[in-house]
């Protein structure tokens, strides 16, 4: 590739980033709030509601994997999940592979609130998609999971002190400052 194409190419991937930026903040910013306003009327938080879908999803885990999963630090995985407890929509047992570690297991009662937030949640996407082609739904979706995953595997790695990934200088703490 010539120095002029690679020079055109960056100047359009930077240009497509800054745009991916902006709609991708536009997007969270709208469905944050609007997860909020819906979710909370169930009687849990947005936060509480990701745990809760996570052992839904995934089944039983442990406190740590949660955390992981939720990229919260276990203070905070804790508290969430202390209150699905009181509330009843989370059990805790003996894990299936140490019986001294805790796992973390969705009730019925909680797997019954999971299906009724994503039912309403659902409806509220089917009235943004009706209007759109059917083709361009598919793309839409497929295109919003390969981003996702994307995120997903490069945040990660980030977590995971790849310093590649991570926003400060090669060899500081990556939370310094915060």
């Amino acid at each position: 590739m010539s120095r002029a194409t690679e020079k055109r190419t960056d100047t359009a991937l930077d240009r497509d980033a800054a745009a991916l930026q902006s709609a991708v903040a536009d997007l969270v910013r709208v469905y944050q709030f609007r997860d909020r306003d819906r979710i909370c009327c169930h009687d849990i938080s947005v936060t509480q509601c990701y745990a809760l879908e996570t052992l839904v999803d995934h089944g039983p885990m442990r406190l740590n994997a949660l955390a992981d999963r939720l990229f919260l630090d276990k203070s905070t995985t804790s508290r969430v999940v202390a209150t699905l407890v009181k509330k009843g929509y989370v059990a805790q047992g003996a894990d299936a592979q140490d019986g001294r570690a805790t796992a973390l297991n969705a009730t019925s009662k909680g797997r019954s609130l999971c299906v009724r937030i994503t039912d309403d949640l659902v409806d509220q996407q089917k009235q943004l998609l009706q209007d759109l082609d059917p083709g361009v739904r598919s793309g839409v979706v497929q295109v919003l999971r390969r981003l996702a995953q994307a995120a997903d595997a490069r945040f990660r790695a980030r977590t995971l002190g790849d310093p590649d990934t991570s926003c400060c200088a090669p060899g500081a703490d990556a939370c310094a400052g915060r």
